[in-house]
């Protein structure tokens, strides 16, 4: 008779509850924090969603070490999500600006074009 794995006649342990594990964090290691598109995207996009998504990054590591492993998930998707948005901002403001100077300029130039000149 072997030493290894449940007696005869009895099946896998089972845990109560059900799914998952009994104890301890789940195998592999803490979700990505994204903390460095955070910082990046308040450096260099929108400084009030980056904001929002450093705060978000800065909480994986800490709810993952007291055991609040769907709490650290939630957050890291919420600093991605926050940084992309922050992004998204960036891009769009950039596009408006583009359409606001081609705009400006068009009429400008074309006042200009338009107004009688002084050489006859």
């Amino acid at each position: 008779m072997s030493s290894y794995g449940p007696p005869p006649g009895q099946g896998p342990p089972q845990y109560p509850g059900g799914y998952g594990y009994p104890q301890g964090p789940p195998p592999g290691l803490p979700p990505d924090n994204y903390l460095v598109w955070a910082i990046l995207s308040t450096v260099l996009c929108c400084l009030p969603l980056g904001i929002v998504s450093i705060v978000f990054s800065s909480q994986v590591a800490t709810k993952w070490a007291v055991g609040d492993y769907a709490g650290a998930l939630e957050s890291s998707n919420k600093a991605k999500q926050f940084a992309m948005w922050s992004a998204i901002a960036h891009v769009a403001l950039l596009i408006l600006i583009v359409i606001f100077y081609v705009l400006f300029f068009g009429v400008l130039f074309g006042i200009a074009a338009n107004s009688p000149s002084s050489t006859p």
